[in-house]
């Protein structure tokens, strides 16, 4: 019988303690931290081999891409910055979650909820929002190297499969690169075309690059929806301290 009820006790407990914990919350720390990492190391990585190809076969003069050097250089601090500024943000979400979500089940009754401790989540409500709207643009601004790399191997594949249709000269077909304002229009050569480009097309460089910004992509894009949940998460988590806190029958957050 003792251990029975010992066992029944435990149970209990266990059954108690998985009731506090913030699913939704922890769902999106995963997805976040998975996320931020993806775009901020193929991001590193995609960032080092364009300076690459730049300077190779579109830029041979070093002075007319050296705008390009020191903002790519700038983009990759930046880069480490939101790793770790999402690293310590997401752990700090999720211990909020912890709290609000024990808070909103009345699991520990022995709390009371504060007026600080309702500002302090309304706060993170609205860091959250502005977060994830900052993100939306972080995505759309890492899908632009995508669509530019797209054209390009589209037009190595032209090249390398001319339609029966085509009536330019192979050689004529070109990617100029300048037109996207990677490098000033006066950088020489600035485009390549033919059998030139389809050679840096099949380069370890361009395909290696050309992967890691769509992972980035997609990583930005994981880390949007994680904002999101974050944001349900903690809106509803708020709502309902806020709406408990007038029958002073809410725990303490």
């Amino acid at each position: 019988m003792l251990t029975a009820s010992l066992l029944r006790g435990c149970f209990e407990c266990c059954i108690k303690c998985l009731g506090g914990v913030p699913y939704a919350s922890l769902l999106a720390t995963i997805l976040c931290f998975s996320g931020v990492s993806l775009f901020c190391g193929c991001g590193h990585v995609a960032l080092t081999k364009v300076e690459r190809i730049v300077s190779l076969y579109f830029s041979l003069n070093s002075s007319d891409h050296a705008l390009l050097t020191d903002v790519i250089q700038m983009m990759q601090y930046v880069i480490y910055g939101i790793a770790s500024f999402f690293f310590l943000y997401g752990i700090i979400l999720l211990a909020e979650g912890f709290y609000t979500t024990s808070a909103v089940k009345e699991i520990h009754g022995e709390f009371k909820t504060t007026v600080c401790g309702r500002c302090i989540s309304g706060m993170f409500v609205f860091l959250t929002y502005m977060l994830g709207i900052a993100w939306l643009g972080v995505f759309g601004f890492s899908a632009i190297p995508v669509f530019i790399y797209y054209n390009m191997r589209s037009t190595c594949q032209t090249i390398d499969n001319p339609p029966a249709n085509l009536t330019e000269v192979i050689e004529d077909i070109c990617v100029d690169v300048r037109q996207y304002g990677i490098i000033p229009w006066n950088a020489s050569p600035g485009k390549a075309c033919g059998l030139t480009l389809t050679a840096i097309c099949h380069t370890s460089e361009f395909d290696l690059s050309y992967h890691l910004f769509i992972v980035a992509c997609a990583g930005a894009g994981a880390t949007v929806i994680a904002l999101l949940i974050y944001m349900m998460a903690t809106t509803y988590n708020f709502a309902v301290l806020k709406f408990k806190s007038r029958e002073d029958c809410c725990t303490k957050f």
